[in-house]
Formats: structure tokens, C-alpha cells, sequence
């Protein structure tokens, strides 16, 4: 009964980090097609979001040092997509000669996207020689 409470738990944050990440990035193209239209509320919901995929790595870590979590959702894919995101607008700023400001929040966002990986996969392999 505890396992199929913590995997709906798990489930439950998983959508939601999708759900976030999905709107986030929509917003970023948003703003970056519109010359920084949404500047005022980028750190707002940079900040929801890394606030929102730390809840749901530390419950993911949890889970995996009490041997609860065990399913494969490999977190280098949010560091391909948003790898993809920044650099392609930074690429397209550039060729486009745009005015555009990548706002800070995008910037801590996919900072912390990279951190959080690094800090997970080295708990991951602690995990695993602890095994």
C-alpha cells in the first residue's frame, strides 16, 4: 500500500513538472518571438518552475535512497530539450539580428536544469555502489 501511495505521489509530480515545463517554454518562444513582451512575469515563472522541479527531484531522490522508486525517466532529456531551447535562441538572436534580452530567469532555469542533473546522477551512483 505505501509503494502504490509514493508512485502516485511520484506520478502526481511528474505530470506536474511536465505541465510546467511545457508551459515555460512556451512562454520563452513566446516572449523571444514578441522582442521580451513578457519580461515582467519570466522570473515569476522561472522561479515556479525550478521551485517545482526541485520538489519533484528531491522526491525522486527520496524515493530511490528507500528503495521505492525504481521506473527510468532519464533527466539528460530536460537537459537535450532545454540545451536545444536556449542555444536555438541564441543562435536565431543572433542570425535574426533581433533586440532580443534572454531574460535571467531562462538562464537560471537552465542552470539549474544541468545542477540538479549532476547532483542527481551522482546520488544515483552513490545509490548504486550503496548496493
Amino acid at each position: 500500500m505505501i509503494k502504490k501511495l509514493f508512485n502516485n505521489i511520484f506520478l502526481f509530480w511528474r505530470q506536474i513538472i511536465n505541465f510546467w515545463t511545457i508551459v515555460f517554454m512556451i512562454f520563452i518562444v513566446y516572449d523571444f518571438i514578441n522582442n521580451n513582451q513578457l519580461i515582467e512575469i519570466m522570473g515569476s515563472l522561472a522561479a515556479i518552475y525550478i521551485g517545482v522541479l526541485a520538489i519533484y527531484v528531491g522526491n525522486k531522490e527520496f524515493e530511490r535512497w528507500y528503495d521505492i522508486h525504481r521506473s527510468k525517466h532519464p533527466g539528460e532529456i530536460y537537459v537535450i530539450i532545454w540545451t536545444l531551447l536556449v542555444f536555438g535562441i541564441i543562435v536565431l538572436d543572433v542570425v535574426l539580428q533581433k533586440e532580443y534580452k534572454l531574460p535571467s530567469g531562462v538562464v537560471s532555469s537552465y542552470l539549474a536544469v544541468m545542477t540538479i542533473l549532476v547532483i542527481t546522477n551522482k546520488s544515483k551512483s552513490l545509490y548504486k555502489r550503496k548496493k
